[in-house]
């Protein structure tokens, strides 16, 4: 396993997280702990969790996820593992979630972290994230911004501050951003350096062969300001491990929870799919292997984050490590993005 140094901080991150959303939903505590060990032995340090999971998100399953995590964590040397969790925002209808949220103020991010933290078992988190920006943007499979929809929002600066606070406090070594777009990824860069506040040192955004956005302008921001890319849903929630193609109702979460797959039900995304995993098979891969390992490979990814639902494929996710990306295949890649170019923004 390799590993790479994320953004300014000290972590050094391996290059494939495990992802927990599954965990309390689709997987029990025992299977979890499983796959926790399982990716350790693999070389995997790095955990990736939120308070709202796990997803699809529901107010019986609220913070089970970090739960689960926290029975295994409370077996580890705390030092050899990265914890990165995230606070959930407004706007998305959670009124399970203290109320709301309706803010990203200071006092929901405290009893956010704490709540975390308590599940954890831990007294720190390596690196704490905020799940979606406050304000108004588009997000999770919408792509246009609409200043129509605009609302009142905690300013940026009050954010860092409110996380500032715990970093002082030892409750958070590292903050970051997720979901994020230019304007906030520089809004929070801008704030830490004009008010001597942390910087950012990652964000934690959807990036796969059916949604390169991020190097549209996030690649070039996130380079000059040291800030990296956590790629979450590599396999496009499943599509890109081709078992919908010979089956739509395949187990898996777009069949078990149909409103969840919105983001990817959209026109071109099975054509790509075919398309990416015709190439695959030329290459000696399966579909899940070449789309794990171009996401590890692409020069401004720190850390792929794989989530499984079972042995079988969290041995296939973390094989897609020791897989090469050559000059041929990459082209065969940009060859199918020509034609099918982010179907699934």
């Amino acid at each position: 396993m390799d590993y790479r140094r994320l953004g300014r901080s000290e972590l050094e991150v391996s290059r494939i997280c495990l992802g927990t959303m599954t965990f309390g939903q689709q997987n029990t505590e025992a299977e979890a702990h499983d796959q926790l060990d399982m990716a350790q032995a693999a070389g995997v340090n790095f955990i990736d969790v939120a308070e709202m999971y796990p997803v699809p998100v529901r107010a019986s399953t609220y913070g089970e996820t970090e739960r689960i995590v926290g029975t295994w964590l409370r077996r580890q040397a705390r030092d050899r593992v990265i914890v990165a969790t995230k606070v959930a925002g407004p706007g998305r209808n959670l009124g399970w979630i203290r109320g709301g949220p309706l803010a990203l103020d200071a006092a929901n991010i405290r009893a956010a972290i704490e709540g975390s933290l308590r599940r954890l078992q831990t007294d720190y988190v390596d690196l704490y994230q905020l799940h979606w920006p406050a304000r108004n943007q588009p997000m999770f499979g919408q792509w246009a911004y609409d200043p129509a929809a605009e609302r009142e929002s905690t300013p940026v600066r009050a954010q860092l501050e409110a996380l500032a606070a715990l970093v002082a406090e030892g409750k958070v070594r590292y903050v970051g951003v997720s979901n994020e777009h230019p304007w906030g990824v520089m809004a929070f860069v801008n704030a830490a350096r004009a008010f001597d506040l942390p910087f950012i040192v990652s964000t934690q955004n959807a990036f796969n062969l059916l949604n390169r956005v991020y190097e549209y302008g996030l690649a070039e921001t996130c380079h000059r300001e040291e800030v990296s890319l956590l790629a979450y849903s590599p396999l496009a929630f499943g599509h890109l491990s081709g078992k919908y193609l010979a089956d739509p109702r395949a187990v898996g979460r777009i069949s078990l929870f149909p409103d969840f797959g919105q983001r990817y039900d959209k026109v071109n995304v099975a054509c790509a799919v075919a398309e990416y995993a015709r190439v695959a098979g030329v290459f000696g891969l399966t579909p899940a292997q070449m789309a794990i390992a171009f996401v590890m490979s692409r020069w401004f990814v720190a850390s792929t984050i794989v989530g499984a639902t079972s042995r079988a494929q969290l041995q296939e996710n973390l094989a897609a490590s020791d897989s090469v990306m050559t000059d041929d295949l990459d082209a065969a890649i940009l060859a199918v993005h020509a034609r099918y170019t982010n179907p699934a923004p």
